[in-house]
């Protein structure tokens, strides 16, 4: 791909200026354009502040330098167009979403306080809040992000790898250390042992990693479970929820995206409200729950979820991963279904105090996965104002 960038300030210039060409060809990686490492500026060479800032950029900062590139040299040099200034109602949808996690304190503990105040919510209510929060993160995607997934099976092999070794010897180590009473202790193993849940789909789209990927695990984690538990097969039907809306909601970004790119700076908005009820109404259904538990097993609880957050993420890096897929790693691999893990205790178990654990898991993971997707999206929106502020 040949052509020319024009960029204001390039190199140092006041004025605009011809300078930068674009790389002879871009390597794809992870579904992403990036500049070849050794490419330089051929009119200014080392002096060029876009060649000087991609070497200090995360892989991210250079997969969008090099799309600026693309785009300016499919136009053949001509200065595109200044994006359009985001309206108040878009600023205000940036602003919620930015603090998703406060509103999701506020709902949890109102909710324990005063469980009418979320109990009407009912479980139709939460599918068709789920099924809309899938349908809007799949706006988002491409068919181009699926089939990145498909040619990158090692990462949805090791993420259901760790699924099921790290999360359940955690549950077991911690269910030991702290010493808990037999019934809770069974309730840890056991929500340590289920699959991903759907939530950490929705925490993985407001963290900005990588959707498409989040949702093939959860569905593979989910097939395993079958094979390993067959009590586990009516799982299915729930995971209907996950795919079906998400690859409808991909399918008309991919058809209709003039339409969709309207309505996309509003889809984490909507995942917000629907985290924020389905979680008050988890909590408002569980308080009595969530009540009697102690100290010891709420510690071992957020011990377990933050374990699976660290690992997650840990060895993800450490097996070469990028960025978007090593974070969703990491919330898949500390989030669980922890809805399916209290069915199956209420269930299989005599003693109603197995369920406990997993309602308060359902709580606690939520609140750090929404905290912990917060901080990531701060994260990249800090590392974009200093990309803009080094580049120009």
């Amino acid at each position: 791909m040949q052509g020319t960038f024009t960029g204001p300030g390039c190199g140092g210039f006041s004025r605009p200026r011809q300078c930068c060409q674009a790389p002879p060809d871009f390597t794809s990686h992870c579904g992403t354009y990036k500049t070849p490492a050794r490419w330089s500026c051929p009119v200014l060479g080392r002096r060029c502040l876009l060649y000087r800032s991609l070497p200090r950029c995360k892989p991210s900062c250079r997969d969008r330098a090099s799309l600026q590139l693309a785009a300016a040299a499919s136009s053949e040099g001509s200065p595109s167009e200044p994006p359009a200034a985001p309206t108040g109602f878009a600023k205000a949808s940036a602003f919620l979403t930015s603090y998703f996690p406060v509103w999701v304190a506020v709902a949890c503990t109102a909710a324990v306080m005063h469980p009418p105040l979320f109990l009407w919510f009912k479980k139709d209510y939460v599918t068709a809040g789920l099924a809309l929060t899938m349908l809007a993160m799949g706006t988002t995607l491409g068919l181009e992000d699926f089939q990145n997934v498909f040619a990158a099976p090692g990462r949805v092999m090791l993420g259901a790898v760790l699924q099921y070794t790290i999360m359940p010897l955690m549950g077991f180590v911690v269910s030991r250390l702290a010493g808990l009473p037999t019934p809770f202790a069974i309730g840890i193993c056991l929500v340590a042992s289920c699959p991903g849940g759907t939530a950490s789909n929705v925490v993985t789209f407001l963290a900005n990693a990588d959707v498409a990927l989040s949702v093939m695990m959860t569905t593979v984690s989910t097939f395993a479970a079958v094979v390993m538990t067959p009590l586990l097969t009516k799982t299915l039907v729930g995971a209907m929820v996950v795919l079906v809306p998400v690859i409808l909601g991909a399918a008309l970004n991919q058809f209709f995206p003039r339409a969709v790119k309207q309505t996309a700076p509003f889809a984490p908005l909507v995942a917000v409200i629907a985290v924020v009820l389905i979680l008050g109404s988890v909590m408002a259904q569980n308080a009595a729950a969530v009540t009697l538990a102690g100290p010891r097993l709420v510690g071992a609880i957020i011990t377990l979820h933050a374990g699976g957050f660290a690992f997650g993420y840990g060895i993800s890096k450490l097996a070469g991963l990028p960025e978007k897929a090593a974070r969703t790693n990491s919330i898949e691999v500390g989030m669980q279904n922890s809805a399916l893990g209290a069915v199956l205790a209420a269930v299989h178990f005599s003693d109603p105090l197995t369920a406990v654990p997993c309602a308060l898991s359902a709580c606690l993971h939520s609140l750090m996965g929404s905290a912990l997707a917060a901080a990531w999206r701060s994260s990249d929106a800090t590392g974009e104002k200093a990309e803009t502020m080094a580049v120009y």
